[in-house]
């Protein structure tokens, strides 16, 4: 699956125009704004568009997409090793922050290293670089297949977590965790 394709999926699953007062990011300089393509107003202003949100066209939001969650982490780079990976991870950066997935998978792969015997533990500073494609390639040679389900599985784990937490610190996201689990930590 091509990035074109993964950027539909997510646009899919996203939706179109959302102005939910009790989502955040909905909210921009204090005024309700809304969402469109899930792109919030502070990521589609500080790309440029400062137009309504609901008017927002498609490819504008697959312009940023692309940008700012699939190129700039070089999630291209862990596409060409694993496309799901990359894929779970492109979700992740749109929902929580493009570092968020990367750390997960740094997180999961300094604690699947053997104590640094099979490769050396990297940053967990949600940054790809040539230490974190090593990581994956030796971990992903060493254990094959089951190796690919176990660490997918562990950044899927730690995303569950961080929308259980978003929830417990903040009561009104409780009305999204459901969603949260269903379509993003059990769904891509």
């Amino acid at each position: 699956m091509n990035v074109t394709s993964k950027i539909d999926a997510l646009i899919g699953r996203e939706g179109g125009y959302s102005s939910d007062p009790n989502d955040r990011g909905n909210w921009y300089l204090g005024k309700l704004e809304g969402t469109m393509w899930g792109v919030t107003a502070a990521e589609a202003r500080s790309n440029g568009y400062m137009g309504p949100m609901r008017d927002m066209p498609r490819n504008t939001a697959v312009a940023i997409y692309e940008a700012r969650y699939w190129s700039r982490p070089k999630l291209d780079q862990v596409d060409a090793i694993s496309p799901q990976l990359a894929e779970k991870l492109f979700d992740i950066g749109v929902n929580a922050g493009p570092a968020t997935g990367v750390k997960f998978m740094q997180r999961a792969l300094n604690v699947l290293n053997q104590n640094g015997k099979a490769f050396p533990d990297i940053r967990a500073d949600g940054g790809i670089g040539t230490m974190t494609l090593g990581a994956l390639n030796a971990f992903l040679t060493a254990r094959g297949a089951d190796g690919h389900r176990v660490l997918y599985g562990m950044i899927a784990a730690q995303q569950s977590v961080f929308y259980i937490e978003l929830a417990e610190t903040r009561p009104d996201n409780e009305r999204f965790e459901y969603g949260w689990q269903l379509n993003r930590a059990l769904g891509v």
